[in-house]
């Protein structure tokens, strides 16, 4: 049966399905082959049918791996779009610029979405997805992992039995971890605006989702306060040079890119993600090194171009007057995110494993371990990565949509926060969110 001939979903997504749940995968990197990976081990509900990705390394390994045939590889999600329909889902996971375009077209030939965050790199272009979504009746959940992941379930659990009472505020950080930081948003696919997007939404409208998610009310008001301090050029150390591979200073710099990339290469752990990365998948000592020598990640820090802010605070004030305050920055270690919820009868500590329940009138501590395997936010999100695409294809494959919690109407209302709180960092203001 060739791709033209296939059956797809179409009418009611309530209605299970009898075969596997089909495939595309759009944008081959690290997000979109971790998917596949995802849907490899459920071979019975779920089959990879092709893959568009610009890189041909790239796109050929994944091919490979999956089993795709010459007819089924996309040098570009455009060239995919072209075709008759050729899978049931779309998983969109190209460059945060191109969403837009990508989810509008492929909604209306018919595709189910799954479409990584940010969903746009605008609040009309979010918006005019959103509409695609609606006019076309697709299922289309945003990659808002945190929403799906057993730290998150549980939170969401002891908060509805009460044990602190009503929410008053929330303090909430995310250490984004020095070397991720300039691996992503110094030398990587984000660390320019123009080419991608601002640095809250590239990197946490995961968090001011969750803390929506979280709280459950409408945010009302929100102020930011962030700036571009340290990987500039005027912070460059003395004698220092263009590039890591050639700096006499390079072996005193807490961002030396030889130090990161070959540490992944030879020690493995979660430098092994971004050496992988940065060689786009060639993990030998010559892979490494001309990542070094030629490719924007062997680029010293204080000289790669970037302008995103490095820290920023976001200040948001909900419905029914419940704060929350939000600590972005890279000057930390790699490390899960940190959060405390204040309540009118205890207060709940949190660090996306582990969370302790202290009682004001007991004045007991109880302690939750939600722990799965260790792995850290750069190896599956805690869990969330996993939960999150269990979660769509059951709901697709079983007919079960309830079990999609990051759809487009919760995901729109989160992106708006995150546009707003942008707006209130440029320009010094308190911005009011239309109710």
């Amino acid at each position: 049966m060739s791709y033209a001939q296939q059956p797809f979903i179409t009418g009611s997504l309530a209605t299970p399905m009898d075969r596997p749940l089909t495939l595309a995968v759009l944008g081959a990197g690290a997000r979109g082959s971790g998917y596949a990976d995802l849907a490899a081990k459920r071979p019975g509900q779920v089959k990879i049918v092709a893959v568009a990705e610009p890189r041909p390394q790239v796109r050929e390994a994944f091919a490979a791996r999956h089993g795709l045939p010459e007819a089924a590889r996309f040098s570009s999600w455009q060239e995919f779009a072209d075709q008759p329909r050729m899978a049931d889902v779309a998983v969109i996971s190209v460059m945060d610029s191109e969403h837009l375009a990508a989810a509008t077209v492929l909604a209306d030939k018919g595709y189910q979405l799954l479409l990584e965050k940010p969903m746009a790199t605008s609040e009309a272009d979010s918006e005019a997805i959103a509409t695609a979504a609606e006019r076309n009746g697709t299922a289309l959940a945003v990659c808002h992992v945190m929403r799906y992941t057993p730290y998150t379930k549980a939170l969401k659990k002891v908060m509805a039995e009460g044990a602190i009472g009503d929410i008053v505020s929330v303090q909430h950080l995310e250490p984004v971890g020095y070397f991720h930081f300039a691996h992503s948003f110094v030398r990587g696919n984000w660390g320019r605006e123009e080419e991608s997007t601002f640095l809250l939404m590239a990197k946490s409208c995961h968090d001011i989702d969750w803390l929506s998610h979280i709280i459950g009310r409408p945010v009302r008001r929100v102020s930011s306060f962030g700036s571009l301090m340290h990987f500039r050029p005027e912070q460059a150390p003395a004698g220092s040079t263009d590039r890591c591979v050639s700096c006499p200073v390079e072996e005193s710099c807490a961002y030396s890119a030889q130090r990161l990339y070959l540490t992944g290469l030879r020690q493995g752990g979660t430098k092994q993600y971004f050496s992988r990365i940065a060689t786009a998948g060639d993990l030998t000592e010559e892979g490494v090194r001309t990542a070094l020598e030629e490719g924007p990640y062997g680029v010293c820090v204080y000289r790669a171009g970037n302008d995103v802010v490095d820290q920023q605070v976001v200040n948001l004030e909900y419905e029914g007057g419940v704060t929350a305050s939000f600590v972005l920055t890279a000057f930390t270690p790699l490390e899960n995110r940190h959060t405390k919820i204040f309540g009118s009868r205890g207060q709940l500590t949190g660090d996306g494993r582990r969370i302790e329940v202290y009682d004001f009138l007991t004045e007991r501590t109880t302690v939750i371990d939600t722990s799965l395997d260790g792995s850290s936010a750069a190896e599956g999100h805690a869990g969330g990565d996993e939960a999150m695409f269990n979660a769509f294809i059951d709901a697709l494959h079983g007919g079960r949509p309830e079990l999609i919690i990051s759809g487009i109407e919760d995901s729109l209302a989160s992106h708006r926060v995150v546009f707003a709180a942008e707006r209130a960092r440029r320009s010094g203001a308190v911005v009011e969110l239309k109710r």
